[in-house]
Order: C-alpha cells, then structure tokens, then sequence
C-alpha cells in the first residue's frame, strides 16, 4: 500500500528562491477525498533505465493482455522504453484499486490477467522495444483481520499465509504506525492495519527475493518497491542481492519530508526513488505561480540528483489525493506533462489510468472480477500514454537525449520557452492571449514540424511547420494554453515525433557474450548512433543469447546497420561482414531475427 495513503504529514520541498507551504497528504483509502473538477551497500541496479528510451508509461489497472496491445500499437512506436504494471501477484478479492496492494501469496495471478496472459505481455512488449516494469508490493501482506480466499482462491488470515508466510514472519509490533517521526514504529509497525513483514530475517529476505526472480524469468526487466520507506534501506539492498539479474531497473517509493527520520536519499545506492516535490512544485508553479519560476528547475530546487530521481506529474495515489494535477485539469496538465518530457531532469513517467468520483473505485470489471480490457476514451479509460502531445514529446524526449538546457526565454510571467542543446526546442504558453515572437534557438537551419500540435507527413506537417534561420532563430505564435515542440528527427517528409511516417523495427540478434559485455545496434540513421558506437541502440538481454529493442525509422526508408558489443570500459567489438541493410515497413512493426557474425 502505498505511503500515501497514511494520513501523515509531508512538506513540499523548498526551491531556493521560493518559500513552499507546508503540505498535508490526504488520509487513507477508506476516506473520500476532493478531486479537482477540470542505505548498506548493494550490487548497483541500473541508476537509469539503459539505453536512449527510458520514458515509463505506467499503466494503471491495466490488465496484461491490453498492455500487450498497446505495447505494439501505441508504447513501442511512441518510442516509450518501458511499461510499468500494477501488481501482479495473487491480493484480497474486491473491486477496489487497492485491492492490487493487498498481496496474499506471490502467484502470478489477479483481476489483470493469469501468469500466462502475463509471460506472453511481458514478450509481445520486448517485441515492440518495450521493457516492463512490475509494481512489487513487498513491504507487507493483506490487512484484512478477518482473512478470507485470495483471488486465485489462497486461502489467508491476518498473519498466516499458507505456503508461503507464518505468524512468525511478520514484525512484532502489530499496532498501526502512529508517529512518523519514530524510525521504528515507521519500518516496522502497520501500514494502515496491512501485516508488516520481517524483513530484516534471511526467510523473508530469500521469500520475496524467490517472487521476484520469478518476475525477472518472465522477463521483467525493471521493480518498482511500494513503500519502500516503510522497508529500511538494508533490507531491500539485502534482498535485491540475492536477484538473479542484478542489473535490473529498480525505482523506490520513498517520500523523504523534512524533519523525518528516514529520508529519500539514504535508498538512492539501490537504485531510483520517486521525486514527489517534483510533482507537488509542478502543480503548485502551474496552478497558482509563474512558469518564469522553472528556469532552474530540479535539483536546485532541492529535489534530488537528476541521475537517481524518477519524476512524474501524478501518479495513482496522487491523482485521489489533490496533491499534485492529475487529467481533469485539462489543458495545464497537458502542458506540464510537455514540460516534463522535455525538461532536463530526471527519469520520467507519464501516468495513464481512468476516471473516477470515488478514491477508492476500481478500474471497470468483467463479471467474474476480472479488469475489463479497456478502450481508450470510453467506459472512464483516459489514456493518457497516448494523448497526442504526451506521445508525440516522449519522441522528443528520445531525440534531445541528455543535451543540455540551452536559450532559455521567458516573458517573466507564464509564457516560457528553452532549447536542448541543437537537438530541440520548446514554447509553452499559459497565457491568456496567443505568444507570437521569435525565439532564438541553437539548431541546425532547416524546416521542423511542430510535434506538440502534429508531426510529419509524407510531404509535410499534420501540424505546424517551423523554419529555423541560419543564425538559429524562429518566428512562430503560439495560442494559449498550448505548446510548441521541435526536433531534429521530426522533419517534413519523414523522422519521429509521432508522426504517419514512422514505423517501428525490432532488432533481434543472437549473440553470445561476455560478463560485462552489451550488445548494441548502430547504423546510418541518427536513431541507429550514424555508425557511432556510443550512440547506438542498446539491446535487452532479457532473452538471452538473443539481445533484442525496437527503434522508430522513417517508413519506407532503407537503413543500414550493424550490430557490436561493448563492455563497461567502452571497447567495442564490431560484427564482421559487410553492413546489413533493413527496408521500413510502412506501417506495422518489423522483427528481425538475426545471428551475430563473428
């Protein structure tokens, strides 16, 4: 269950040229809340999700088989990197979202889906270029004192989970935590009256270690740790060294309020953790401030290191609670989610999940308590992955990759614009009135599309189409409450941003490595590196020897490539033979199946 559900207190974090209030989470599930009407040592995980895509789609409530459907219309040709999922392991039956949070054994089956139904998303995903991430509810069991049948029909009572956990195995204060400023009581009473387990104990440690090696043989490549505050940071480094794949991406539920005893950063040696002031600030700026506040927005704001911190504009938890925007805010949520995804900050994540009027309703069911298989934009399923803004910045995201802030503008209220090195730039306006001005920006002369609005076309822009001069400049009106977007890969006539002319190929080669060896693809696009190793594609080895991901390419086009191998000092092992060559298809998803030519 998540930390945000306790009814204890928080501050949002305090940017050095502003004061922040004090902020006060809202109490737990059972309690109806106002929605918006509009560290020991460990093993390192992957500090950052590898490669050039590492935008998370987290897919609330979504069940397995409709996430393996969008992985392949929707998350892979956007250029997401990873899908995260709800839990996946046998909870308490009921219609609530927290029901998911509620775990009575680790079999991999729930109202998402069967543990088939999961292993064949999990593929269908790899397929398209997209590594999952599962919800790992870990620092607890169920909470319901009377006990009762899981839903694949565990039998459990408060304590006592047959096959899996005794009375022995939980903590020994059996009382609801009560103060937030006692460490112990924190890691180690009740969560909301859920079983706190023994974490600190080698049976425990080895239990939940077993469950997620079971994820990780799926192929799960990435963990995210529910209420990791709530697990001292020795004990998840302990259990997550005992994973059969130590490199997996793992990002932590932490919410480090000042003045607490136990705080965000002491779990940043495991791997990511959740930035909340990030989410909190945004709303606050976007709702009630100036966007000119952003221009250093980040760690200067006392959030965390770019490198370990996992940002998003609302979560699940946070969408029920007021504390940050979530999608009935409309246009502004729009246009933070636009900000995020082309800020230089953090790793992010785009929430998608579905309307409500109660915090505690679930996703829609089936008759036999399953998760019906949503369709976007019907029956409350809002889809935020796939908004044409969020999905078309997730491409921009890819195409700046880690270039700096540059040129950046503001008219010193709520009109705001900054480039990304010579791969980027963006206007956002929140004005009342439309921008029109011309910006001055560090990229290439040449014309753009517009992929806030549209993107390429097969002869132009869908969009807007944006000439940058030959000292850099453009010149373009932005209408309020709107946004501009370009990049070097979204041009007329072919390149990304999410328009008709990109499709999708998978590129899948057996290859035998070495310890600390990684296979990437590299070619004669700028998407494949332009034959630059360390620009290249990184592969998944989820399904090794076979190191698989997908790229967008311009459709039609014909590519060149190659694959190598690189270890962690940089050297590089070229493939032999001549360059291989991929025509793209038009539309669809193309999988190759080759073999590494030594």
């Amino acid at each position: 269950m998540s930390e945000l559900t306790q009814g204890t207190r928080r501050h949002a974090r305090r940017p050095v040229h502003r004061t922040v209030a004090a902020v006060l989470i809202g109490a737990m599930v059972t309690v109806g809340l106002a929605v918006a009407t509009s560290v020991g040592a460990a093993a390192p995980a992957a500090a950052q999700p590898s490669g050039s895509k590492d935008v998370i789609a987290v897919m609330f409530q979504w069940p397995w088989d409709a996430i393996a459907e969008q992985c392949t219309t929707t998350l892979g040709p956007a250029g997401y990197g990873w899908v995260q999922t709800s839990p996946p392991q046998e909870h308490v039956q009921g219609s609530q979202w927290w029901t998911s949070y509620q775990p009575v054994s680790y079999r991999i089956e729930s109202k998402l889906g069967t543990r088939a139904e999961f292993a064949s998303m999990v593929a269908t995903c790899r397929d398209a270029g997209v590594n999952v991430m599962a919800d790992a509810v870990i620092n607890h069991m169920s909470g319901q004192a009377g006990g009762g049948t899981g839903f694949a029909g565990s039998p459990f009572s408060l304590y006592s989970y047959p096959g899996t956990y005794s009375d022995a195995d939980f903590s020994a204060c059996r009382a609801d935590i009560s103060d937030y400023g006692n460490r112990w009581q924190v890691q180690s009473c009740n969560l909301v009256g859920l079983a706190d387990l023994a974490t600190g104990t080698t049976y425990v440690r080895d239990r939940i270690a077993a469950y997620l090696n079971d994820l990780i043989s799926l192929g799960v490549r990435g963990l995210r740790i529910d209420a990791a505050k709530h697990i001292p940071a020795a004990d998840i480094a302990a259990i997550t060294s005992r994973l059969t794949d130590p490199s997996v991406y793992i990002v932590q539920e932490v919410i480090g309020a000042p003045g607490e005893p136990v705080q965000d950063s002491e779990y940043t040696a495991i791997g990511d953790v959740h930035e909340f002031g990030y989410a909190w600030d945004l709303k606050r700026v976007f709702l009630n401030e100036k966007l000119a506040y952003l221009s250093n927005f980040g760690q200067a704001w006392g959030h965390l290191p770019s490198d370990v911190a996992n940002v998003f504009v609302d979560n699940h938890d946070t969408e029920r609670n007021g504390q940050t925007l979530n999608q009935t805010y409309g246009a502004t949520y729009t246009l933070a989610n636009v900000f995020m995804l082309g800020w230089s900050y953090g790793t992010p994540s785009v929430h998608s999940g579905y309307s409500f009027t109660s915090s505690d309703a679930g996703a829609p069911l089936n008759p036999d308590g399953t998760v019906a298989n949503p369709t976007c934009y019907q029956n409350g399923w809002r889809c935020q992955h796939a908004w044409r803004p969020i999905a078309n910045m997730v491409g921009f995201h890819n195409a700046v990759g880690d270039a700096a802030v540059t040129n950046w503008w503001s008219n010193a209220n709520n009109a705001i614009a900054w480039g990304r090195g010579s791969a980027g730039y963006v206007v956002i306006n929140k004005e009342s009135a439309s921008l029109s001005r011309t910006f001055q920006t560090s990229l290439p002369a040449g014309t753009y599309c517009d992929v806030v609005n549209g993107g390429p076309t097969a002869t132009g822009c869908s969009g807007a189409t944006v000439m940058v001069t030959s000292s850099g400049q453009l010149t373009a009106t932005v209408a309020f409450n709107d946004a501009l977007a370009i990049h070097v890969d979204a041009r007329p006539g072919g390149g990304g941003g999410g328009g008709t002319t990109q499709s999708a190929v998978s590129f899948g080669v057996d290859a035998g490595t070495t310890w600390g060896q990684s296979v990437r693809v590299v070619g004669s696009v700028a998407a494949l590196g332009s034959w630059s190793p360390a620009a290249g594609v990184p592969l998944s080895a989820a399904g090794y020897p076979v190191w698989r991901g997908s790229v967008n390419l311009p459709a039609g086009s014909t590519v060149a490539y190659k694959y190598v191998k690189v270890d962690a000092a940089g050297n590089v092992v070229w493939e032999s033979g001549s360059d291989r060559t991929v025509t793209v298809p038009v539309s669809g998803v193309l999988t190759l199946d080759d073999t590494w030519r030594s």
